[in-house]
């Protein structure tokens, strides 16, 4: 926690030190236990129950909402229990359950521009997972790193990543999370230029969610819904060129984080609406959707809605003096600011 300055400036690295950080996780693992009662099944359902609370404060607040009382509750109550004595059994719940929480904590990251912090949480979150036994929940955690890789200009190791993440997957272990996988590889083949195989993968991913059972999908899961994916899709579509197709997912989406009282998805959904509309040359369309935008992006704490936000300003900035750029523009800049 003290640290958190120094530490939100350290760089995302194509490359990680994955070798050194998974060596220190496994020697945290397999060090002798500390003295203490031991942990209970009970003590894991405890951090699975918190897990809910601070997924559901992601997905409505934003990741910079709740990150550091994450960081604090997993530091001093849920790291130290994995030092504790436990029977086989436990110890793979109690680490499937510090997976999760991890992830969590370099998604909020991730959601809150804090890149090198987001990569390394994820590592660690990928050598809990191995250790719980897990391979659904391994599969959702290289998504995440897909996610970002293709995020800050790599789709083709986001590519890499949604594959290997498919290839642990069985077909019947969480249908949400195959959907995410594809969905997550579309966004990164529309970067690298493949519009077939992009679209393929937006079918792909179409087609597995359509065999999700809620009731059957872990707690982690929860976000993987038509807000998300229709949200996902539209901005492969976008990134595509493909207005059409961009605005009818766009759509889909914004419908269903209204719903839903998401404003995070409903702003980078508007945002891919806007794009859309210019894409068409409809500026009073796009700027009376990036008002959307900004009124949505107002209401969390998210560095993604934000970039949503400047990624519009400089779409618009084609369309020169126009008095619907200035106004826009100008409320863009005071939303920074602030």
């Amino acid at each position: 926690m003290d640290r958190r300055k120094f530490l939100a400036a350290a760089p995302f690295a194509a490359v990680a030190g994955v070798g050194p950080s998974r060596d220190w996780l496994l020697n945290t693992l397999d060090q002798q236990p500390v003295p203490g009662p031991r942990v209970r099944l009970e003590d894991v359902s405890a951090v699975k129950n918190m897990f809910t609370t601070f997924q559901r404060m992601d997905i409505f607040q934003g990741g910079g909402s709740g990150r550091l009382a994450l960081t604090e509750y997993m530091t001093r109550h849920v790291y130290p229990l994995l030092r504790r004595a436990h029977n086989e059994g436990v110890r793979q719940a109690l680490c499937e359950a510090a997976a999760e929480q991890t992830y969590l904590l370099g998604w909020m990251a991730y959601d809150n521009g804090e890149q090198g912090v987001a990569q390394r949480y994820l590592i660690q979150s990928l050598r809990l997972a191995e250790e719980s036994r897990n391979p659904a929940l391994g599969a959702h955690v290289l998504a995440g790193m897909a996610d970002q890789a293709t995020l800050l200009g790599d789709p083709a190791e986001g590519r890499r990543l949604a594959q290997a993440g498919r290839q642990g997957l069985s077909r019947t272990a969480s249908p949400a999370c195959l959907a995410d996988l594809w969905c997550l590889e579309a966004r990164a083949l529309a970067l690298l230029g493949d519009k077939s195989a992009a679209a393929q993968a937006v079918a792909r991913s179409e087609q597995a969610y359509e065999r999700v059972d809620l009731d059957k999908e872990s707690e982690w899961a929860a976000f993987i819904d038509p807000a998300y994916l229709h949200g996902e899709h539209a901005n492969t579509f976008r990134d595509l060129g493909d207005a059409e197709a961009a605005e009818e997912h766009a759509r889909r989406s914004i419908a269903h984080a209204k719903a839903q009282k998401r404003a995070r998805r409903g702003a980078m959904s508007q945002a891919a609406l806007a794009v859309s509309h210019l894409q068409r040359r409809d500026l009073d369309s796009a700027y009376a959707a990036g008002v959307r935008t900004l009124r949505l992006t107002r209401q969390v704490k998210s560095s993604r809605a934000v970039e949503a936000v400047q990624d519009l300003r400089q779409r618009m900035r084609p369309f020169g003096r126009n008095r619907l750029v200035a106004d826009f523009d100008a409320q863009a800049r005071e939303l920074v600011a602030a």
